[in-house]
């Protein structure tokens, strides 16, 4: 399948051949939820953590009387009944993630690619080079290609003038090609890829 080639500039620079196998699969929304799932709790902390009744500071003397004293049988209040005291079955630092499959990975990669260019959210760009580092011609430039929520991905490293420049927009991102994943795909509205970064994804792939 073949795609236009732009410039940053929005004009043409040819055409580039784009392979089936990589942007023309089907949609998969099944494995799309599976790898944003792993994506999301593989980059949970999992620092969250409460004082148990162990944890507490105080004594443990009795509140009152075995018999006799008109009141319940408490032991102490570090229970987590009483106000100061620990919780009862709070979370414990852990680590969220959990195994995926490479082939569900590659796959999910590959539908999210296939779902941007069947909806005609596929940019190629020859380069997105920047001689400096202004955010204000960059703002100019990206109004010619007519994206204001996208996710830019350069070849093994990004412009570093490129990089400066998109700092200040919102709802544009910049990646390098070995950092691209589905949800930073999915999260934004076009995919605008380098030809450099479809070289190094048709490599990885091979």
């Amino acid at each position: 399948m073949k795609t236009d080639v732009l410039k940053l500039d929005g004009s043409k620079a040819g055409q580039i051949e784009l392979k089936k196998d990589i942007f023309g699969l089907e949609a998969r929304a099944d494995i799309l939820h599976r790898v944003v799932n792993w994506q999301l709790a593989k980059r949970r902390a999992g620092t969250h953590a409460v004082k148990f009744r162990s944890d507490i500071v105080g004594t443990t003397k009795r509140v009152g009387r075995q018999k006799g004293g008109g009141t319940a049988r408490h032991g102490n209040r570090k229970t987590n009944i009483f106000i100061g005291g620990g919780r009862a079955f709070g979370p414990i630092p852990r680590d969220h993630g959990f195994d995926l499959p490479k082939k569900v990975r590659a796959l999910g990669l590959k539908t999210a690619l296939s779902v941007k260019a069947a909806d005609k959210k596929l940019m190629v760009l020859e380069n997105i080079d920047l001689k400096a580092g202004k955010t204000a011609d960059l703002v100019k430039k990206l109004k010619k290609l007519g994206v204001s929520n996208a996710l830019f991905v350069d070849g093994a490293e990004v412009n570093k003038n490129f990089k400066l420049a998109l700092s200040n927009i919102p709802n544009v991102d910049v990646l390098p090609s070995q950092g691209l994943n589905v949800y930073d795909i999915l999260r934004r509205d076009v995919l605008v890829m380098t030809t450099g970064a479809v070289k190094n994804l048709e490599e990885r792939f091979k």
